[in-house]
């Protein structure tokens, strides 16, 4: 009986469910985009000559497998590990979306769900039936989002095939299963945001079809007090282990900790938000007056609303906004720690003979090679390099923070730190490795050194051991020290392709943002499209269903003009509100993730994306503020004030 009461709702407030539908399909289209194209990369297999197979170690709980390691960068992991990141932010960004979306469609509907409880209905019966209508609205926005991603998989792979992070053809595979998980995850998601305002709806009495002042509880359940909290204390927890010592684990915490934050403060927001909003109302007020104040009045008397408005606008200026600082201050890292590393002032790039040339001193040409590192579960394609610790000492600063450089030779490897930190490797650890030419050795760890991006890979072995298992190898840079009295922009013009090693260093940082700014418009690109969406389809469905009202003003004496300035000015504000929270998490993130990452490091850069972090916040503001005049002066154009005793 009450589902199918939903679905009668559903139909008769088609307006006030298609910004839902719309939020949810579009979240759908993106996670199932994700999963098939995910699907299509597990599916793949390379050319068996183009790879090789070798046996785990095993442990406790796991017996040795066979696993096959594709050999030449001829697999498609880092496209897996970019729509895994996609699909985790979007599933996020979908929750905070619906949610919003359905707390703002109970809110509106106050007076209906009174009248109901009026003639008898139960609170269970509301919260069914509520959930019915997210289930009806979740159900065909989920069977359309996954419809979409199944005919646009074939574009984006054809795309992605061939790019740096997939160097493979890709075919769709089976999407029976990807998308059948993306039409699940969005109706637990559609069901979880539902669920908030389903209660709310259960908890609203008879009393409130008699009102007909739409105005909100002023205080909010101590259960979602609690959970804000919680996810307070989580998030300053992860932040405290954004330090030093957690190595290359800083990047996920600056991805997830800006979550968690989103997740309290959206908790919170209708106690936080108000005291915002009147901060920022100060000087509107003053400068506008009337128009100010009535804008400041109508966001702090509906904090739930205004708390729903801001919500899609917190997410992605917090989310975005964060990985877009991080990753400018980790390539700010990057470019120190190679300037810190490089010691010798020429750098040949490619093989050349340059021991010939008069004037050189040593030349530190390390050859580049690739390894398959085996641990007891998995076994993983790593790069290396051969080089003769004594020359590259002083070529590069190769300072041991444990063991000592000079033991590399036979069988022996130095790690870097990152690399120590992930898998525990100590001095005196023996790593089992295979090399491409199939021989299997394990390698003592004899030191342990500072990472630098272009400079120093993880693995270093003795340059006998890199010719003997790789022959064919051939240096791609060599580091080059002038004999003592020789200038070196003297020397660097005798030799074949030599540059200034400051030159070099300013090359291998444009590469490393260059990397960094592919990698968020992957990461970002689709979310921000999702996001930008929700914040226009938020502010469309506020200002739609506040027809009676403004008709009401008009009937008070309200100019157009006025109450679209109000709009203006309500809209700003709860932009403004949204995105000083969002900047209040990217600054401590980002402050967090710099000084994580710069320990150690001298005459750090300081690179803020100005331009970037700007335009994450015009847009939004741009957004919000024309979504919510658009359809009130459709709404003004098209309604009389008679039409409020209606």
């Amino acid at each position: 009986m009450m589902f199918y009461l939903s679905r009668q709702t559903v139909g008769r407030n088609r307006s006030l469910y298609a910004g839902s539908f719309i939020a949810l399909a579009v979240g759908v289209f993106l996670l199932g985009l994700a999963a098939t194209a995910t699907a299509a990369t597990i599916a793949y297999r390379g050319p068996l000559a183009e790879s090789m197979t070798v046996m785990t170690l095993g442990g406790d709980d796991t017996a040795p497998t066979q696993v096959r390691i594709p050999l030449s960068g001829a697999d498609a992991s880092g496209l897996q590990v970019v729509l895994s990141l996609v699909g985790t932010i979007s599933a996020f960004i979908t929750i905070f979306v619906i949610a919003s979306t359905f707390a703002f469609a109970v809110a509106s509907r106050r007076q209906e769900l009174g009248l109901l409880r009026l003639i008898g209905a139960t609170p269970s019966q509301v919260r069914r039936m509520v959930l019915g209508e997210a289930f009806v609205v979740a159900l065909a926005a989920a069977l359309t989002g996954a419809a979409l991603a199944q005919l646009t998989t074939p574009l984006l792979l054809s795309k992605a095939s061939y790019t740096d992070l997939a160097p493979v053809k890709l075919e769709p595979a089976s999407p029976w299963v990807p998308l059948a998980i993306a039409v699940g995850a969005g109706l637990i998601v559609a069901m979880l945001g539902a669920r908030s305002a389903a209660r709310r709806a259960g908890r609203v009495g008879p009393i409130d079809a008699l009102r007909e002042a739409a105005l909100e509880p002023p205080r909010i359940g101590p259960v979602r007090i609690a959970f804000g909290l919680l996810f307070l204390a989580g998030s300053i927890t992860l932040l405290a282990l954004i330090r030093p010592s957690t190595g290359e684990g800083v990047m996920p915490l600056a991805m997830f900790t800006p979550m968690l934050l989103v997740i309290a403060l959206t908790l919170l927001a209708p106690l936080v938000v108000p005291w915002i909003a009147r901060l920022w109302a100060v000087p509107l007020t003053a400068w506008t007056q009337v128009s100010g104040l009535l804008a400041r009045s109508n966001v702090v008397a509906a904090p739930r609303r205004s708390a729903s408005l801001a919500a899609p606008i917190l997410a992605i200026s917090a989310i975005a906004g964060s990985m877009v600082l991080s990753l400018s201050f980790a390539a700010d890292s990057a470019e120190a720690a190679i300037r810190d590393t490089v010691r010798a002032p020429i750098v040949v790039t490619g093989p050349a003979d340059v021991d010939s040339v008069p004037g050189v001193g040593a030349v530190d040409a390390g050859l580049p090679l690739q390894l398959v590192r085996i641990a007891p579960d998995y076994a993983e394609l790593e790069d290396a390099e051969g080089i003769d610790p004594a020359i590259a000492a002083r070529t590069r600063d190769l300072t041991a923070l444990s063991g000592d450089i000079g033991g590399l030779s036979g069988n022996t490897v130095a790690i870097g730190k990152e690399m120590s930190g992930f898998e525990g490797y100590r001095v005196g650890d023996e790593i089992p490795v295979t090399f491409l030419d199939r021989t299997a050795v394990k390698l003592k760890v004899v030191a342990i050194v500072k990472d630098a991006f272009g400079v120093n890979p993880s693995f270093l072995i003795p340059l006998d051991l890199a010719r003997k298992h790789a022959p064919t190898a051939q240096p791609d840079r060599q580091f080059v020290l002038p004999a003592d009295g020789v200038d070196p922009a003297t020397l660097v013009t005798r030799l074949p392709n030599a540059v200034p090693a400051a030159e070099w260093e300013a090359e291998q940082a444009v590469g490393v943002r260059e990397g960094n700014r592919l990698g968020l418009i992957l990461l970002l690109g689709p979310a921000a499209l999702y996001s930008a969406i929700a914040i226009a389809n938020t502010l469309l469905m506020g200002s739609l269903q506040r027809r009676r009202e403004f008709i009401t003003s008009r009937l008070l004496g309200a100019t157009p003009a006025q109450i679209r300035r109000m709009v203006l000015w309500e809209a700003s504000l709860v932009g403004a509100v949204a995105l000083s929270l969002g900047t209040a998490i990217m600054v401590t993130v980002g402050v967090l993730i710099r000084r994580a990452m710069n320990e150690g490091l001298t005459d750090v850069p300081v690179t803020v994306p100005w331009g970037v972090l700007l335009g994450i916040g015009g847009i939004c503001l741009t957004l919000a503020v024309g979504s919510a005049l658009a359809p009130t002066t459709y709404i003004l154009r098209r309604s009389q004030p008679s039409a409020a005793v209606d």
